[in-house]
């Protein structure tokens, strides 16, 4: 795949950005990779921790070609620098041509544009490669909202610089989501299911709050796993060994081939992410004897828990669910963490005390017509999508009393 044109390594974005035009005066630069940013610099930025807006995880992405142009994941991250050549914020973003990874969920956009006469892409994105979890996008390096209001600016004009078709900031936090409404993006409602922590002292306080038919069945699905021999040890990216991490990589590898899908990440990605991350990435990893069978990929913050990749070597019924789902309630309650955030869809997740969760992405659309057009989608989904999470609400497991906290 030929890489989409845009600014040369080190190159100003003056004349693709104008400075004149953003709220403060910023000088605007485009970044080529995320490792283009010392990390003296990242440190600045106010990413609450995030650990897939880091430097470790955009970077050992970009740098193992799962986030490159071959594979249609072009850098092209937009950093803000003050008068003094300070850095003010950052905006990760993507020029892309094409929507595989990036959960956007605009499949049939390319052929509404292509019925105006009209090219859906490339478009830009600001999101984390194969990666649908709500994050800070808007970095600035301290709470100025001026900052961001300028990054806000800087993408809107770029986007017009690149020939995109419209810029994407994929599933933002709310602070994030006022200032892009106010701005006049496009806000689009989605729908996950998270596990929140309502001050459970163990497993069994949480399972204290189902009605006894939910609480029997999950008690079941657990007893199975412990049943079948299997034992379950939590690892850390900086605890583990080189034999562990080749069967991790087997376990999400042989996940995506197993449904068609293409294992972006190599394993000297989780390697460096490991090393880079360290505590904030946590694995679930069942043992039968002295072997790995299989395990479940999850990274956190101060706060939450985020379940990313899992895979097998062997078929066991309920083995999935504990380690996508009770393995990681477990580790959220003794580390003291207020969520559980497994990923994207699972209908399944609501039996066992996930709740359907809104998640908010932000589109700057450049046609005016094409906004319109999308503007009248974006209503009638919602519209959808409320229905559709309360009527999920309703299957939660929980007795009333418990619910209605």
């Amino acid at each position: 795949m030929r890489p989409l044109d845009t600014p040369r390594r080190g190159t100003l974005a003056a004349g693709l950005v104008s400075s004149a035009n953003l709220p403060r005066v910023f000088h605007p630069v485009v970044l080529p990779g995320a490792l283009d940013l010392p990390e003296s610099d990242w440190r600045q930025l106010a990413t609450d921790g995030d650990p897939f807006v880091s430097r470790e995880f955009l970077g050992a992405a970009e740098r193992t070609g799962a986030a490159d142009a071959e594979l249609g994941w072009q850098p092209t991250h937009l950093a803000l620098r003050d008068a003094a050549g300070g850095l003010a914020g950052l905006l990760p973003l993507y020029l892309r041509p094409h929507s595989f990874g990036d959960f956007s969920h605009d499949w049939n956009w390319d052929h509404a544009w292509r019925q105006a006469g009209l090219d859906y892409y490339p478009k830009l994105v600001s999101g984390v490669p194969y990666t649908p979890s709500p994050g800070p996008r808007l970095l600035a390096a301290g709470a100025a909202t001026d900052v961001r209001a300028a990054l806000i600016a800087a993408a809107i004009e770029l986007t017009a610089a690149c020939g995109a078709s419209c810029w994407q900031c994929l599933f933002v936090r709310e602070a994030d989501r006022a200032q892009l409404e106010a701005a006049g993006l496009l806000l689009r409602r989605g729908v996950q299911f998270h596990w929140r922590n309502r001050g459970y002292q163990d497993f069994e306080d949480f399972l204290a709050g189902f009605t006894a038919a939910k609480r029997k069945k999950l008690k079941r699905e657990r007893r199975a796993v412990a049943e079948a021999g299997l034992r379950i040890e939590t690892r850390h990216g900086d605890e583990i060994d080189a034999p562990l991490w080749r069967a991790l990589h087997r376990h999400y590898r042989d996940t995506f081939v197993r449904y068609g899908n293409h294992p972006a990440f190599a394993p000297e990605f989780f390697r460096r992410v490991g090393a880079g991350l360290a505590r904030r990435m946590v694995v679930f990893v069942a043992y039968q004897g002295a072997q790995a069978v299989a395990s479940a990929i999850c990274y956190r913050d101060a706060t939450t828990l985020y379940g990313r990749h899992w895979g097998s070597d062997v078929a066991l019924p309920g083995l999935h669910f504990e380690l996508c789902y009770y393995a990681g309630i477990d580790y959220a309650i003794a580390h003291g963490l207020q969520r559980f955030e497994p990923g994207a869809q699972g209908e399944h997740k609501v039996a066992r005390g996930f709740e359907p969760m809104a998640t908010w992405s932000a589109f700057w659309i450049a046609a005016p017509r094409m906004r319109d057009v999308v503007a009248r989608f974006l209503a009638r989904e919602d519209c959808a999508l409320r229905d559709y999470a309360e009527e999920m609400a309703l299957h939660l497991p929980f007795k009333q009393t418990a619910a209605a906290d």
